[in-house]
């Protein structure tokens, strides 16, 4: 059988750099072919970044996306790469599609591209259109109607873009159809947890399907609140692992494969959900046999709690680098929730671009104050006090506030305190909420939450004392400090904005309240569905109704780091002003 060399770029990119992507595809291409590759890949919408959203209503972006894959085919050529075919995905636009109601302006549409020879061999567009979850490909894009086909080195590969794996029909049966010997599938499929294992058992099924060997490239890094682990991964066509990339790092999977010859006769006509077959031959003769070098390596499994943290790191070092961002500024409590976002600001950008502020008050705890200095000893991130005691009580003498207004009033003079720093030596600050405290409103508007980023966003309360114990187990494994100090984990967790407050004096145990949220803002079931999974009656009423009235502060709390299936973002939107009330 023919022998092919397969390079897949697991690479990432920045949303709008065409400039910067068309270089990062140029630096790829080069070290695949020095690996001496037959074919290079990059992932779904390369050249662009992804998500591009609205932008890929602007016309004028759409055609700068177009003109650089021309560009580059030449200067693949010009730098003597023009021999190696490169799929490539771009953003481009239908030639043929007439304007109608309800159709994106301009049919753009999610593209990928052969290069060869200095030209743009061949041109497709997803067939598939996500329209769930964060996606909105119906509001962006009209679909593509082919089944691509390229013969390389006398094997016939057939092509498809993300989701024209995930649902059934269309490109995955044509390529059986169409007789090829492999299925490349370029993807910028986000991370969410556990979805490894979900796109294993996807691309074993689909390769069966396809009567091939099946490679899935995957996209890395962070784009705003989506994080894309990578994770790229090749099975045979009886859906054996023949490699598998790691996750959260770019990287050129490199492998030798042995693949049915094409036949004689190019495949051609239309084939399933009446694709059309566009065949291009690039290169007819197999290449002469070699000893294969590069049979397939596959990276082990992230455990649960190092994939969820190498998602956090990898989501706020993205935001940070890609928006220019050099150091973050982040309020040190002494608890877990800040001390956590703290090591993941270490990890991702370095101790020294990482800096905390004590702001202490009347009612902080010494221990508090201890632990955030050891946090910072720990660690090496930089550290100041600034107490909000004198500014705590300059307002009160005029407004002599009680209860809620006063212990409201001591978040958001430290929120002033921290914006303030922020404006004068330019950090970004993070606001350091997590996922519990956001369902059930727990948090104070223009307070804790500010900031410019929440990196612990879409974590439970309950997971954030796990990344927090595996942080520390993982650092002494390694011979390493533990970053997080144990009186930060083992403490019972408090605002300390009066005398002995506690947060189960408000709120359920956490490890309760987590579990009736999953059902509720995860999983979208309803109070009686969760009452009959065995919770309390009045505390799930409770819940459900703190949740559904803090929609309003939601809204209004900085981007952050989506790890679940259901984030507070673009895959959950439910209406501020909302009369409906489970049970009511």
């Amino acid at each position: 059988m023919p022998q092919l060399r397969l390079a897949l770029s697991q690479v990432d990119s920045r949303v709008g750099d065409i400039d910067g992507n068309a270089a990062s595809v140029l630096r790829w291409t080069r070290h695949a072919a020095e690996q001496g590759a037959h074919l290079v890949a990059f992932p779904e919408m390369m050249l662009t970044g992804y998500p591009v959203e609205d932008l890929a209503l602007r016309s004028s972006f759409v055609e700068a996306s177009r003109h650089a894959l021309v560009e580059l085919a030449g200067r693949l050529a010009a730098e003597g790469l023009g021999e190696l075919p490169v799929v490539v995905g771009y953003l481009g636009r239908s030639e043929d599609a007439r304007p109608r109601f309800g159709q994106p302006a301009g049919a753009p549409q999610n593209c990928a591209a052969v290069l060869h020879r200095g030209k743009v061999a061949l041109r497709f567009a997803k067939h598939h259109l996500p329209n769930y979850g964060v996606f909105d490909e119906f509001r962006y894009f009209v679909p593509g109607d082919t089944m691509p086909v390229i013969r390389v080195r006398g094997v016939d590969i057939a092509l498809a873009i993300c989701e024209d794996l995930w649902q059934d029909g269309g490109r995955v049966p044509a390529a059986r159809s169409a007789g090829a010997g492999l299925l490349l599938s370029v993807n910028a499929s986000p991370y969410e947890r556990d979805k490894d294992d979900t796109r294993l058992e996807l691309v074993r099924k689909r390769a069966q399907e396809a009567g091939c060997t099946l490679a899935y490239l995957a996209m890395v890094g962070g784009q705003d609140e989506l994080v894309f682990d990578g994770d790229s991964i090749v099975v045979s066509e009886r859906g054996d692992v023949i490699a598998r990339a790691p996750q959260f790092a770019e990287e050129c999977v490199l492998l030798d494969l042995e693949l049915p010859a094409a036949a004689p006769a190019a495949p051609s006509g239309r084939v399933d959900d009446g694709l059309e077959i566009r065949h291009v031959t690039l290169s007819e003769d197999p290449v002469a046999g070699y000893q294969p070098e590069f049979t397939g390596t596959v990276a082990p499994p992230l455990d649960r709690s190092a994939e969820i943290y190498g998602a956090l790191v990898t989501g706020l070092r993205a935001y940070a680098v890609k928006n220019g961002f050099r150091s973050v500024l982040i309020g040190l409590s002494g608890g877990i929730d800040s001390a956590l976002v703290a090591a993941i600001a270490c990890d991702a950008l370095g101790a020294g671009h990482v800096y905390g502020v004590s702001m202490p008050s009347a009612y902080s705890s010494d221990h508090s104050k201890g632990d955030a200095a050891e946090l910072a000893r720990r660690t090496g991130l930089n550290l100041r006090t600034v107490s909000i005691a004198p500014m705590f009580d300059a307002y009160m003498e005029p407004l002599a506030l009680t209860g809620l207004a006063e212990e409201n009033l001591q978040s958001r003079l430290r929120g002033v305190t921290l914006m303030a720093i922020s404006n004068q030596e330019g950090h970004i600050v993070l606001a350091p909420g997590n996922k519990s405290e956001l369902a059930v409103g727990y948090s104070t508007l223009y307070g804790d939450s500010v900031g410019a980023y929440g990196p612990i966003k879409d974590v439970y309360k309950s997971t954030v004392f796990q990344l927090a114990r595996w942080r520390n187990a993982d650092a002494e494994a390694r011979g390493e400090q533990p970053p997080i100090p144990e009186n930060s984990i083992s403490k019972p967790p408090s605002a300390e904005l009066r005398p002995g407050q506690v947060d189960t004096d408000s709120l359920p145990d956490y490890d309760v309240l987590d579990r009736v949220l999953e059902l509720y803002v995860d999983r979208d079931q309803g109070r009686e569905a969760i009452i009959a999974a065995g919770f309390d009656q009045e505390l799930v009423t409770r819940i459900l109704k703190l949740t559904d009235t803090a929609e309003y502060k939601r809204r209004q709390y900085p981007p952050g780091t989506k790890i679940s299936a259901k984030g507070f973002g673009k895959d959950r939107r439910l209406p501020i002003t909302n009369a409906w009330r489970e049970g009511s």
